[in-house]
């Protein structure tokens, strides 16, 4: 058989086929990974915060520029995984990523052509905007009003670690590019 012809494909061998499965799962993987690494007992001031800052970037940049790999259902663990590592109501993480997974598959063809500024600043909007559900879904599920203030820090913490965040998960989404092509 030959692989030339429309319809008939060469089988894959073992690795080719545990290739293919590392790099479809590289993006959830990598994310959990950072989840699992931020959520470690450090002491660090806002560290939940950050957990879901993270999670948010994370799942934003998969979703626009590798949605095969950031599939509805692997959005949904990931935010269980980030509601119960930062101690967040059950849910809430969990619904504010479906959300910008979503927004970000929505708005993928007009930003994928667009340059980083663009990106970064759609992102902001996005992040601001789940940081703010994020409050009202917990001042919701607790029936009483929280303070504000760690929703704007996370919103601000969401815009400041994706630039750096973004150029690691580019390098990375490149050499999976450029690696498939062999």
């Amino acid at each position: 058989m030959d692989w030339r012809f429309p319809g008939i494909r060469p089988q894959l061998s073992v690795w080719q086929k545990v290739d293919s499965f590392a790099r479809q799962s590289f993006a959830g993987a990598s994310t959990a990974l950072l989840l699992l690494t931020v959520a470690a007992p450090l002491g660090l001031p806002g560290q939940a915060q950050l957990l879901e800052a993270i999670a948010i970037a994370c799942i934003f940049f998969w979703s626009l520029f590798r949605p095969s790999c950031m599939a509805p259902p692997l959005v949904f663990a990931l935010g269980v995984l980030a509601d119960l590592l930062g101690f967040a109501p059950i849910g809430v993480n969990v619904l504010t990523l479906l959300i910008a997974h979503g927004l970000a598959l929505h708005w993928r063809r007009f930003l994928t052509r667009q340059g980083f500024l663009t990106v970064w600043l759609a992102f902001i909007v996005v992040a601001l905007g789940a940081a703010v559900l994020q409050w009202v879904l917990s001042c919701a599920l607790m029936l009483r009003l929280l303070s504000p203030i760690p929703v704007l820090f996370q919103a601000a913490l969401a815009a400041g670690i994706y630039p750096p965040l973004a150029v690691l998960l580019t390098r990375a989404h490149q050499a999976l590019a450029e690696h498939a092509d062999e």
